[in-house]
């Protein structure tokens, strides 16, 4: 389907004209106006499929001129398309060529990949590399061993720090202000009977992980699931990200998973080397 500048039928047909295509242009200038934009691309993103206008309608506070000009400005600039014979809306492939180049200069993926590799093939089990992202973890890679079962992590998501390993391990090397930071961006919500479910206890974990060097996560972000985890630090020891193995608790266990914590350290300090290499933000 050709990506098109239709106006939606739903949609006001009234109100200023956009100027030359910015979204940031005369008619839609005033406070607010790019964040608005990222809000509505931020829920055609989120979105498990095309929305109509009046998706968009009902999950933005805007009113229907205020939405008619973002997305019309977001098409023009190739942020957004629309499909006029379904009357919805999706990402844009000028947006999609510029994540993906974001993609790979700004995460750890590329700079950990030979890493990755090497690790999944020596000891033959599912790998995540995680960083954080407003206090929560984002997964940007990801190897899985051949007794791979489902499991919540996936390659782009964003999962809970408070009760992953991966999320625990990066808060803990944090520095102290950030870590306060971080905790109070946390939901708490008890995923199971195992979740952390207050600041304080939290807190009190990342203080042992910090002396440790290592977390783990004990079926407390999915039954069954468990994992060891390790951050990735520069030079300056600032957070880059976070690995780990990842396991269940009928193919082996938290002592097994231990043992891989010195491998995974050195894969680590591998990773950051080459993020330092590549001159990836704060490496």
């Amino acid at each position: 389907m050709s990506e098109v500048e239709t106006l939606p039928r739903d949609g006001p047909r009234d109100g200023p004209r956009d100027g030359p295509g910015d979204v940031g242009s005369r008619d839609d200038a005033g406070p607010g106006t790019v964040g608005k934009a990222l809000g509505v691309l931020e829920a055609i993103a989120e979105a498990e499929g095309p929305l109509r206008f009046g998706d968009l309608l009902k999950a933005q506070p805007y009113p229907k001129a205020t939405l008619h000009r973002l997305l019309k400005s977001l098409i023009r600039n190739g942020m957004v398309a629309y499909d006029a014979r379904r009357q919805t809306y999706h990402l844009g492939l000028r947006l999609i060529r510029l994540a993906s180049g974001a993609w790979a200069r700004s995460t750890l993926a590329e700079a950990a990949r030979s890493t990755l590799d090497a690790l999944a093939a020596e000891i033959g089990e599912t790998l995540h590399l995680a960083m954080l992202d407003n206090g929560q973890v984002l997964y940007v890679d990801k190897r899985t061993s051949e007794r791979s079962v489902a499991m919540f992590s996936s390659t782009g998501k964003v999962g809970p720090a408070y009760c992953t390993g991966l999320g625990k391990a990066m808060l803990a090397f944090l520095p102290p202000e950030e870590i306060d930071r971080a905790i109070a961006r946390q939901a708490f919500h008890r995923f199971t009977a195992k979740t952390h479910a207050t600041p304080a206890a939290l807190k009190a974990e990342l203080a042992r992980i910090r002396t440790r060097g290592y977390a783990f996560d004990r079926e407390e972000h999915e039954a069954r699931i468990i994992c060891v985890a390790v951050p990735v630090l520069s030079e300056r020891a600032t957070v880059l990200g976070g690995l780990s193995v990842t396991s269940t608790t009928y193919l082996s266990n938290l002592r097994k998973l231990e043992g891989y914590a010195p491998r995974l350290k050195d894969a680590a300090r591998a990773i950051a080397a080459e993020a330092a290499v590549r001159m990836l933000p704060g490496s």
